[in-house]
């Protein structure tokens, strides 16, 4: 290269360069910072890449049945049928003779005969029941006789129309007992009316001649309206 030439190169390089700055520090900056830029784009797409194909790769949950197996759970099913036999009944009995309340009573179906007469007030002092079954399961429309003989049903009249034979005594079970004809231990049969009662009524009969009217055994001490009440169906004269 001529002399004069290469002059001229180094002025004009003199002129492009900063002042103070190496030539040879200017020309190494440009390609560092390409290359810094370069660098920061390959990144920022990478991470792209990468976060896309992660997003693409997820697990993803499968289709299952459960809707179908709820809805048939929900579903209406009908009730099972009620036995008649599983519903509860009750039975009513009539308990007479010696308990404090005789009459009708309602218990529940199943119930003994010891809670028919609990539940009529219980047995009178005295009152026998030893002919009684008490563990037996009560019969709906029954009749429970304590302390006395167990009421026949009414048979057809005599055919003279009167009273039976024997002197105005009782017939048999569930007539009708005669005061004047009965004797201390039918009396003693009597709701209500144990030994010593039972003397006292034949006392009174011995003392005024006999009973005229039934309601004439109010008279008698120890004999109440209240006790009066469960005798009069049960005696006559």
């Amino acid at each position: 290269m001529r002399p004069d030439t290469e002059d001229r190169l180094h002025t004009l390089l003199g002129r492009l360069r900063p002042s103070g700055a190496p030539p040879a520090a200017r020309l190494r900056a440009t390609p560092e910072r390409s290359h810094v830029r370069m660098l920061v784009l390959v990144g920022v797409v990478a991470a792209l890449v990468a976060g896309g194909y992660l997003w693409l790769a997820r697990p993803r949950p499968q289709p299952s049945a459960a809707p179908t197996a709820t809805a048939s759970l929900a579903e209406p099913r009908p009730a099972p049928p009620v036995s008649p036999a599983a519903v509860s009944s009750s039975v009513v009995v009539h308990v007479l003779g010696k308990v404090r309340h005789p009459g009708v009573v309602t218990l529940p179906s199943g119930s003994r005969v010891a809670e028919a007469i609990k539940a009529a007030g219980g047995a009178r002092p005295g009152a026998k029941t030893g002919a009684l079954n008490l563990a037996r399961k009560l019969v709906d429309g029954e009749q429970i006789p304590v302390g006395i003989r167990a009421p026949a049903p009414s048979g057809p009249a005599s055919p003279g129309g009167g009273a039976p034979p024997g002197g105005g005594s009782p017939a048999g079970p569930g007539t009708p007992l005669d005061l004047n004809a009965a004797t201390p231990d039918q009396l003693d049969d009597l709701p209500g009316v144990g030994p010593v009662l039972a003397q006292r009524i034949v006392a009174y009969r011995t003392q005024h001649g006999g009973f005229r009217s039934v309601e004439q055994l109010q008279d008698v001490s120890g004999i109440g309206s209240h006790r009066f009440a469960d005798l009069r169906s049960m005696v006559r004269v």
